[in-house]
Formats: structure tokens, sequence, C-alpha cells
């Protein structure tokens, strides 16, 4: 009996080393989990907090956007009305420059005012 009592002792032996292996590689598995965990922990911070930078410069992009097609339209129109007022103002010269012209010709001629002559109205 000395003789199985030895070998139960063996694998008795190797049975708690055995154990005391797997908890080691347990431990070191548990310390892996825990720095895994305060890394995706952190990540999920950056996220949020990124995630709310995002949604803030949205925002401000949404706005600027729209103020700058405001502005684009505004300029649209100013030009327009300036280009209005250039075609009105080469008419009224040309118109000018032909009155100029005919007074010193006939001097005579009927002097109409200058709203019957370009034809338009105050």
């Amino acid at each position: 009996m000395s003789q199985q009592g030895a070998t139960l002792q063996t694998y008795n032996n190797e049975l708690v080393k055995c154990i005391e292996d797997l908890c080691t590689k347990r431990d070191e598995l548990q310390k892996q989990i825990l720095n895994e965990e305060e890394e995706k922990a952190k990540i999920q911070n950056d996220i949020r907090i990124l995630s709310e930078r995002l949604a803030k410069i949205n925002e401000s992009l949404a706005k600027k956007i729209a103020s700058r097609t405001e502005y684009d339209k505004t300029i649209a129109e100013t030009e327009a009305a300036y280009m209005k007022i250039l075609e009105s103002s080469q008419t009224l010269l040309h118109v000018l420059k032909k009155e100029t012209g005919k007074d010193k010709a006939q001097p005579s001629h009927s002097q109409g005012s200058l709203r019957e002559k370009t034809g338009t109205q105050t």
C-alpha cells in the first residue's frame, strides 16, 4: 500500500501543481481583462466626447452654410440690381449725348423735358 500511497501522493502533487498553474493563468488573464476593460472605458469616453464635438461642429457648419447661402443670394440680387443701374446709366448717358448733340446742331428745336425724351417716370 505504500507504493499506492506514493503514487497517489505523486498524482495529488501533480494535480495541485496543475491547479496552481491554472490559477496563475487565470490571474494573468484577469489582469488582461481588467486592462482591456479600462482601455474600453477610456475609448468609450473618448467616443462620447468626440461625438459631442462632432455634433457641435455639424450644427455650426449647418448655420455657416445657411449664412453663406444667404450671402450668395444677396450678392446675386445686388449684382443684378447693379447691372440694371449700369444699363440705365448707359441709356441715360446715350440720351444726354444725343440731346446735347441736337441742341448744338439745332438750338431752336423744341426743348422737351428729359423724362419725355428718356421715357422714364418719377
